[in-house]
């Protein structure tokens, strides 16, 4: 997927609005990109500190609806 590899590129200049809206996205179009998908878990980590509860909600419940996981999360 072009725009996933584009947005992976890109991801160390989301806030944690940007990479909740950019999981949320995906997920709720059913487009599967688990290497985005990784990359904005990764990111998410440095940035947990700045996710306020609906943005943690939105990635959370984002990666929940695509069945995603990883055991750092």
């Amino acid at each position: 997927n072009a725009i996933a590899d584009v947005a992976r590129t890109k991801l160390n200049e989301f806030n944690p609005q940007a990479l909740a809206n950019t999981v949320l996205a995906f997920a709720t179009a059913s487009v599967e990109a688990p290497a985005l998908f990784n990359a904005i878990a990764d990111a998410a980590l440095t940035k947990l500190d700045g996710f306020k509860p609906q943005e943690l909600a939105n990635t959370t419940w984002a990666f929940a609806c695509i069945g995603w996981s990883n055991s750092d999360i």
